[in-house]
């Protein structure tokens, strides 16, 4: 195991602290999620599946593939040419690009069931103007929802009725202030597969209910029955189906997710990966509800720019003609796999879950978060950017996962023996991982 110099990537994250509130401007990307004092925070330069820190360490990435939307790799050279040619060409100006309606046909003909699209670019934007458009159409105020799906006072106000509402479905300790008190009530949660809390919800709130929002999949399977029956309690309601593909969609597949379970929604909502890291998203739905777009003020200067649409234009192409999807499940799997085999070695018990492309693990032992960090650590002096989450990307290959799993394996044999003597903490030359949000000090 190596010494890491972090010199200059610690020194940024205390700069950082001194002028952005949270550190930088994604809680997934915060080095505490991690281990404060050890995860580099910031690069210099990403290629492929490669990453070079501000001190000029480089790493193989098997982490969080830039939170998953770069499913293509680094600074694909494919998009990257076709987003230089248009930036060469102009990426604004008072007239708008055609690449939003070539993207728009496009991405209506991946998903034969929907019609019209507009465009933003975040997802967190996206699922705001999909529950705009929901209630626009209906007239009603309520949403039911599964899932995550951003950081939007709709979304929030969950916590506002009952605080630990979002703990099941996205992050403990997510303090609503600054979400209008007034939106108390208005939004309901119900956990994936359980159908029975989704018919207790439309039954006390469904005559008010505007939209089911929903993730076709994320963490397990849907069981046979949970897709259908969601389509058809939204049908009963006469609530919009909302599904958000902003995580799961060109993982399994180039397009939707839902289009793999013969679920058809009303809107669904596409960001992360479309783009390959460039700033992009797409609300697709049925032309009767899209239409209610014209109904509600919706309107973004960014929303207009030329770069977005032309990166996703390029990424969706690609990834058909590659079938990327297939490669991201083979990998993936290969790492679950390995995960589980390692484990077993060392007789360590680990919780392995998510769909193969964005597989997840966690430690069942006392002090999970600091055996993560301690893990983190290990991976990091082994030239590897890895947490208890792998993030497929094309960019990935089998030797790639090898060379994973033979460091992994050495981490898991000394966390096996930290445990055993009870100093998993001392060995730690940063802090253990945080699992919630919480204010830095």
């Amino acid at each position: 195991m190596k010494l890491m110099n972090l010199t200059k990537s610690l020194a940024m994250q205390e700069a950082s602290k001194r002028r952005i509130p949270g550190m930088n401007q994604l809680l997934s990307k915060r080095p505490d999620m991690f281990s404060l004092g050890v995860w580099p925070g910031y690069y210099q330069r990403a290629k492929g599946v490669e990453v070079w820190d501000l001190d000029g360490n480089r790493y193989i990435d098997m982490s969080i593939g830039g939170i998953g939307a770069n499913v293509l790799g680094y600074a694909d050279p494919d998009v990257n040419a076709a987003v230089t040619a248009a930036i060469d060409n102009g990426s604004s100006s008072s007239l708008n690009c055609p690449e939003e309606v070539e993207l728009a046909d496009l991405l209506c003909e991946i998903h034969p069931w929907a019609e019209k699209v507009r465009f933003a670019r975040g997802g967190g934007e996206g699922m705001a103007i999909a529950v705009r458009i929901a209630r626009a159409f209906t007239g009603r105020d309520i949403v039911a929802v599964c899932g995550y799906h951003g950081w939007n006072d709709w979304y929030l106000a969950v916590n506002l009725e009952r605080p630990d509402g979002l703990n099941d479905l996205l992050l403990p300790g997510l303090e609503p202030r600054g979400v209008p008190r007034g939106l108390r009530g208005t939004v309901v949660p119900f956990p994936y597969n359980r159908l029975d809390i989704l018919k207790t919800i439309i039954k006390e709130h469904g005559k008010d209910l505007a939209a089911i929002v929903i993730e076709p999949i994320r963490g397990s399977d849907p069981t046979p029955e949970f897709l259908p029956g969601v389509r058809a309690l939204a049908d009963e309601a006469g609530a919009v189906l909302v599904v958000d593909e902003v995580s799961a969609a060109f993982r399994l597949n180039s397009g939707g997710a839902h289009l793999l379970y013969g679920l058809t929604p009303d809107i669904a909502v596409f960001s992360k990966a479309m783009g390959n890291g460039y700033p992009i998203a797409a609300v697709i739905g049925k032309g009767q509800f899209m239409d209610a777009a014209e109904l509600t003020f919706m309107s973004s200067t960014m929303w207009s720019e030329r770069v977005g649409p032309t990166a996703a234009l390029a990424t969706i192409q690609k990834h058909r003609t590659l079938n990327v999807g297939k490669h991201l499940v083979k990998i993936g799997k290969q790492v679950q796999e390995g995960w589980k085999q390692i484990a077993q070695r060392h007789a360590l018990t680990i919780n392995v879950g998510g769909i193969y492309p964005a597989s997840h693990f966690n430690f069942e032992h006392e002090h999970p978060l600091a055996i993560k960090a301690l893990y983190v650590q290990l991976m990091l002096e082994q030239g590897f950017l890895a947490s208890n989450l792998c993030y497929a990307m094309y960019a990935h290959t089998s030797d790639h996962v090898v060379k994973y799993l033979e460091a992994t394996d050495r981490a898991f044999g000394e966390i096996a023996v930290a445990i055993r003597a009870g100093d998993v903490e001392k060995r730690l030359n940063g802090k253990p991982a945080n699992a919630g949000f919480r204010r830095l000090a």
